[in-house]
């Protein structure tokens, strides 16, 4: 493992070290998080800008999780919960019905701006 973080870091990247478990540790914390703001636009609790605003100055993220979750790619972010619920078997990985409509619509490739705001 030294000879991994020694590399990384002549290659000028940060490394951490997880156990080698599914999701490791980013998609474990990121992905409920973005299930979750598709919960709350579902819903009806605040709109997509608001959820997005919510958390960009409400938390310092550079960029909220409707945003993030159109940049990852919602056909992504639907495998990873699916996977993650299937290995894991945990709740909160289960994927929002909103989620599987627009994978399953043709407004899947279409930017978060445009088919939240059609909920």
């Amino acid at each position: 493992m030294s000879l991994a973080i020694d590399l990384a870091k002549g290659l000028g990247k940060t490394s951490v070290v997880a156990k080698d478990v599914p999701g490791f540790i980013v998609n474990r914390i990121l992905i409920p998080m973005i299930n979750e703001a598709i919960f709350t636009l579902e819903e009806g609790v605040a709109s997509a800008e608001d959820i997005d605003l919510a958390m960009t100055t409400g938390t310092n993220h550079p960029v909220g999780p409707l945003a993030l979750a159109d940049r990852i790619g919602l056909d992504t972010v639907l495998a990873i919960c699916e996977v993650l619920y299937q290995d894991l078997g945990d709740s909160k990985f289960h994927p929002c019905p909103l989620l599987r409509r627009v994978c399953g619509s043709r407004m899947a490739g279409t930017k978060v701006r445009s088919w939240l705001l059609c909920v």
